[in-house]
Formats: C-alpha cells, sequence, structure tokens
C-alpha cells in the first residue's frame, strides 16, 4: 500500500466534516423566520440606467435613423435649430412628422455603470494597496531604525512602534480625522490612508526588527571583512536573506490591512463596507449582503495569498 491509499481515511473523516457543517448550516438556516431576497443582490454588483432624451425646443421630428440597437432621432424647430438625439430603438416613443414640444422625452439611452458593491471594492483596494505601500516603506525605515546604534534614532522608533501597536486603529482613525484632519485641513481619504499605514507601518517594522536579527551575525562580520560597508552589507547580504523570511508575516500583515480598512467606514468613506450597509438600509436583505460582503473580502485576500506563495516558491527556487 503506496502513501497516497494511507491518506484515504483522513480524506473521508474531511469530506464526513464538512458535509456535517453544511447540514448543520442548513438545518440553522431553516430555524430562523427569514425571507431571502437573492434577487436583489445583482443589482448592486452592476446595473442598466435608463436616461430620459428630452428635446430642448418646440418643433417637429423630421427623420429616424436605425443605427443597430438605437435609433437617430433629427429634430428641428424652424431652418435655425437642429438636434439630433440618439435613443435605444425599443425605447422611442415618437414617430417622424410628430410635433413636439420643450421637456418631451424621445426615448431613453441605456448603459451599463458599476454597483455600490463593485464602487466600493475599488475603494477598499486602492486604499489598502495606498496605505500597504506607505506602510512598507514607513516599516522598512522604522525596522532598520530598531536595529541602528544610535540611540536617539533607536528610541524614537521603538517610541512610535509602542505607541501604535498600544492603541486600537478605530481610535487612531479618529484622531487623525478629527484631530490632525481639523488642525491641518486634511480631507478624510487622506486621514485614512494615514492612519492605516502608520498602523501597518509600526507592524511592518517590527517584523523588518525580526527578520534583520534572525541573520547570524557571522554573515555582517565577513561582509566586513572584505571591505564592504555598513550599507553594502545590509542591501546587499543581511536584506535579501532576511527578505525571504519575513515574506510570509509580511503578507499576513497587508491581508490583514485589507480586512482592516474596513474601519475608515466610520468616518464616511464609501468602502466595501460602508457600501454594504447602505445597500442594507434600502433592501433590509441583511443576511445576504453581508454574506455577499464577506465572501468579497475573502476573494481579495485569497488571491493575495496565492500570489505570496508563488512568489515564496519562486525565492525557494534560488537557495
Amino acid at each position: 500500500m503506496n502513501a497516497t491509499d494511507k491518506t484515504w481515511p483522513w480524506k473521508l473523516l474531511l469530506a464526513v466534516i464538512l458535509i456535517g457543517v453544511a447540514a448543520g448550516t442548513w438545518g440553522a438556516v431553516q430555524k430562523i423566520e427569514y425571507q431571502w431576497r437573492w434577487n436583489r443582490v445583482p443589482q448592486y454588483f452592476a446595473y442598466l440606467s435608463e436616461d430620459a432624451q428630452k428635446v430642448p425646443f418646440d418643433g417637429q421630428v423630421t427623420t429616424i435613423v436605425p443605427q443597430g440597437e438605437d435609433v437617430a432621432v433629427t429634430f428641428v424647430a424652424g431652418k435655425a435649430e437642429k438636434v439630433v438625439l440618439t435613443v435605444a430603438a425599443d425605447s422611442l416613443k415618437v414617430e417622424e412628422g410628430e410635433e413636439l414640444f420643450a421637456g418631451d422625452t424621445v426615448g431613453f439611452t441605456k448603459s451599463w455603470h458599476l454597483g455600490p458593491l463593485m464602487l466600493g471594492l475599488w475603494t477598499t483596494l486602492w486604499l489598502s494597496g495606498v496605505s500597504s505601500f506607505f506602510g512598507l516603506f514607513l516599516g522598512l525605515i522604522t525596522g532598520l531604525a530598531r536595529v541602528s546604534k544610535n540611540f536617539t534614532i533607536r528610541w524614537i522608533a521603538l517610541l512610535y512602534v509602542e505607541c501604535i501597536r498600544g492603541t486600537p486603529l478605530l481610535v487612531q482613525i479618529f484622531i487623525a480625522y478629527f484631530f490632525l484632519g481639523t488642525v491641518f485641513n486634511l480631507s478624510r481619504n487622506v486621514c485614512g490612508v494615514g492612519a492605516l499605514a502608520l498602523f501597518a507601518g509600526a507592524y511592518v517594522a517590527e517584523i523588518v526588527r525580526a527578520g534583520i536579527q534572525s541573520i547570524s551575525k557571522g554573515q555582517t562580520e565577513a561582509a566586513r571583512s572584505l571591505g564592504m560597508t555598513a550599507f553594502q552589507t545590509m542591501r546587499d547580504v543581511v536584506m535579501p536573506q532576511a527578505f525571504k523570511r519575513i515574506l510570509p508575516p509580511l503578507s499576513g500583515q497587508f491581508i490583514s490591512l485589507i480586512k482592516d480598512s474596513s474601519l475608515v467606514s466610520v468616518i464616511a468613506i464609501t468602502d466595501l463596507t460602508k457600501s454594504g450597509r447602505e445597500i442594507i438600509t434600502s433592501t433590509f436583505a441583511t443576511f445576504e449582503v453581508w454574506l455577499i460582503v464577506a465572501a468579497m473580502y475573502l476573494l481579495v485576500t485569497s488571491l493575495l495569498s496565492q500570489l505570496v506563495f508563488y512568489m515564496e516558491r519562486r525565492l525557494a527556487v534560488s537557495d
């Protein structure tokens, strides 16, 4: 019996556990008195809007020319004024030669637009991306300062890390928006990005510090004995080795930052979480919307995790 055959009992146990969880969830759902409204959710991903096209003055429809799924309606008033309106063919409400008055509807134009869930997801992505970039930069500088031999630099970095890690992110967002934002006249987006970047930077700093200190001192001593400067040693010897070790915790921090970005909704930034709350207030589809929002967060973080796994495999090949 090979190794693969020996795993089948565990695979069977896993299947039983998953089936049991699914059955338990289904049973719990059946016991609550809730009317599911999944049909209301798709329109919040994307929707088809209809905009009325109205004539700007009194006149007459002269020609109606088909253009695929649309029609071009030519409308004139005397010899001086002329306008061509393009509307969807199935929404056309006039005929050639018909007299119209200013404000009358000729038809509707139809176009697809992103719904609030997709717009909220985009806000979450760019907010997390920008915050991660600045957080990584700040964390790298602070991490290097944490291992510096300069007493002042080392203690400034330590105070920053301890203050940020010792206070809740929600409190930091409130301070950034209501205090710093008011004093320096900053927008809510700047305050949100700044708070998230400062928060992430403190944790990244400790990850970088731990990664640097995990490299054997013999590596540094060997590099310095070859005539390399402290900067060259850190850049070419220590950091490349440390990066491989800090990549998993670093990715975990940025994944957490994507989820933590939901807190910026308290300062009226319309991210994915705030979009979900606004949809619930108009549809009362509480469970459906929160399940969809959770699934969207899970999708984003899963894709990021897979990217990190790919980078880890590539780096492992170079060892």
